[in-house]
C-alpha cells in the first residue's frame, strides 16, 4: 500500500499534472526547488492588484453555452484536501483557476410544509433546488414540497432550441443527473420495479410518467453517459413500450447505445448518445487505506486495480461530450447552444465510505473534467462555466498528533509532509454523514458576476436560465 519509510519519488499519474508520492526511493532536492520557485510565483502573483483582472472577467449579456459541474459532497474541506495531496500546500487546482468565486447555502425543507428548513440536504432536494429554482424535502427529484413536478433547467433549454447534456460518473439515475430530466417523489425510484413499490403516483401502471431510466429517455438529452445500466434492463410495466425493456425505448428513441471508451470515441453527433458504462456507479480512479480509528501509517494513494481499462474517465466523457453538443450546433435551428452538467458523483460516496484516497482520487478526476471546460469555454468566450458542489461533507484535515474519537488516516502528500483526515460524522462501520455548511461556488463567462458573495443554491437556477435566455 505504499507506506513511507524513507526517501521518495513523485510519479504523474496522467491527469493533468497532478502527482502522488508512491514510495519508491529517490532524492526530493529538485523537486523542493521548483515547488519553491512555483511558491514564490504564485506569492508574488497573489501580491499585485488583481482588480482590472476581475473587472474583465465580469460579464453581462447572454451565453450561448452552459457547461455546470457538480462535485457532488464536495465542499471546501474536500477541495482542500485534495489540492494538497496532489498539488500541495501553495499549488492550484483548475477549479481554482476560475475568477469569480462565491458561497452559496444549500439547506432543504421538510415535507409538505417548506416553511421549516431542514438544515442538511441531500442530493436530490440540493440537486432539485438548481434544477428548477424550488426548494423540496430530502429525496425528491425535481418535485416540490407537495410532490409537483417543477419543470427543470435542462427541460427548459431543449424547449427553447438547446442541445443538453447529463453527464456523471454515477448512475445515469442517481439524484444529480436524475434531477435534470426525471420528476419522481422518491430518488429510489431509478427503474420501473422501484418506482412500482416506492412511488406508486409515479408508476407507469396507475398513470404517471414512469420511473426515472423511462423519464430520461423521455426528457432525451443528447448525450447521457454513466452508470446504471442495470436499470435499464428493466421491463416498462404499461403503455407503449410495455412488456419491453427501459433500453429498447431509448433504441426507439434512436439513442446510439455505447457501453465503453472505445464506443464513446467512435460515437456519431447525428443521433443522441447514450453511455451506459457499468450497471451501477463507475469504478473509482485510485485507492489506499480507509480510515479507521487509531489512525493509519503514513501512506499513498495507487491507481485502482479494478478499475476497467474499458471504462472513460470523466474527463474523456466531458470532452466527448462537448464535442458531441458542438459539432451539432453548427446546423442547429438559429444557432443555439447548449447546456451541458457534468457530475464527479463519487467524492461524496467515498466520503460516505472514509476513504480518502477513493475521494481524492474522484476530487482529482473531477478537476480534470472542469480544466476540460475550461479550455473549451477560452475558446469559446459565449460560454458560461459555473463550478460548485451540491453540499458539503464530513472530512477534515486535523493535526496529526490529534486525539480523535473519529476515524482518521494519514496520507504523505505532494509536498512530503504527512496530511491527517478525520471522518467523525458518524459511528465507526456506518455511513458518515453530510453536514450542513455553504459551499463554494465559482463561475466564468456571461453572467458568472451572479455567483459572488453569498447567495442560495435555487439562484443557481436563475443565472443559468437568465445566461441562457429561457423562461
Amino acid at each position: 500500500m505504499g507506506v513511507l519509510s524513507g526517501p521518495r519519488r513523485w510519479v504523474a499519474l496522467g491527469v493533468l499534472g497532478a502527482t502522488v508520492a508512491v514510495g519508491a526511493p529517490s532524492a526530493l532536492a529538485q523537486g523542493d526547488q521548483e515547488q519553491g520557485l512555483a511558491a514564490q510565483g504564485r506569492a508574488e502573483q497573489s501580491s499585485v492588484d488583481r482588480t482590472h483582472d476581475v473587472r474583465r472577467a465580469i460579464q453581462g449579456g447572454r451565453a450561448r453555452n452552459v457547461i455546470l459541474f457538480i462535485g457532488d459532497g464536495m465542499g471546501d474541506s474536500e477541495i482542500t484536501i485534495a489540492r494538497n495531496y496532489a498539488k500541495g500546500a501553495a499549488g492550484r487546482l483548475a477549479m481554482d483557476g476560475l475568477p469569480l468565486t462565491g458561497a452559496y447555502t444549500t439547506y432543504s425543507v421538510t415535507k409538505d410544509d417548506p416553511s421549516k428548513p431542514d438544515y442538511v440536504t441531500d442530493s436530490a432536494a440540493s440537486g432539485t433546488g438548481w434544477a428548477t429554482g424550488k426548494k423540496t424535502y430530502n429525496g425528491a427529484i425535481s418535485v416540490d414540497a407537495h410532490g409537483k413536478p417543477s419543470p427543470t433547467i435542462l427541460e427548459l433549454a431543449k424547449r427553447e432550441g438547446f442541445r443538453t447534456g447529463d453527464v456523471t460518473t454515477a448512475e445515469v439515475q442517481d439524484a444529480t443527473p436524475a434531477v435534470l430530466g426525471a420528476h419522481v417523489v422518491n430518488r429510489d425510484c431509478k427503474g420501473p420495479d422501484e418506482t412500482s413499490k416506492k412511488c406508486a403516483v409515479n408508476a407507469k401502471e396507475n398513470g404517471g410518467a414512469g420511473s426515472i431510466a423511462e423519464q430520461l429517455v423521455q426528457t432525451r438529452p443528447d448525450v447521457l453517459l454513466g452508470g446504471g445500466a442495470k436499470y435499464f434492463r428493466q421491463t416498462v410495466k404499461a403503455g407503449p413500450f410495455a412488456g419491453k425493456t427501459v433500453l429498447d425505448q431509448a433504441r426507439t428513441a434512436d439513442y446510439q447505445v455505447v457501453t465503453d471508451a472505445n464506443g464513446l470515441r467512435e460515437a456519431r453527433g447525428d443521433k443522441p448518445v447514450l453511455g451506459l458504462f457499468a450497471d451501477g456507479n463507475m469504478a473509482v480512479q485510485w485507492t489506499g487505506p480507509a480510515a479507521k480509528v487509531g489512525g493509519t501509517s503514513p501512506s499513498t494513494c495507487q491507481p485502482n486495480p479494478k478499475l476497467p481499462a474499458s471504462q472513460p474517465k470523466l474527463a474523456d466523457m466531458t470532452r466527448k461530450a462537448l464535442d458531441l453538443l458542438d459539432r451539432k450546433g453548427k446546423d442547429h435551428k438559429a444557432g443555439k447552444g447548449f447546456f451541458l452538467q457534468v457530475e464527479g458523483a463519487s467524492i461524496d460516496k467515498q466520503d460516505h465510505a472514509a476513504d480518502p484516497c477513493g475521494q481524492i482520487g474522484e476530487t482529482v478526476g473531477f478537476d480534470d473534467a472542469v480544466a476540460v471546460g475550461m479550455a473549451y469555454a477560452r475558446s469559446h468566450p459565449d460560454t458560461l462555466v459555473i463550478v460548485t458542489a451540491d453540499h458539503a461533507h464530513t472530512s477534515q484535515i486535523i493535526p496529526n498528533d490529534a486525539k480523535s474519537p473519529g476515524q482518521t488516516a494519514t496520507l504523505v502528500t505532494h509536498d512530503g509532509a504527512p496530511m491527517t483526515i478525520n471522518y467523525a460524522t458518524n459511528t465507526p462501520g456506518e455511513s458518515q454523514e453530510h453536514t450542513g455548511t455553504q459551499v463554494r461556488i465559482a463561475g466564468y463567462g456571461p453572467q458568472a458576476a451572479n455567483v459572488v458573495g453569498v447567495t442560495d443554491q435555487t439562484d443557481l437556477f436563475r443565472t443559468v436560465t437568465r445566461a441562457l435566455g429561457v423562461r
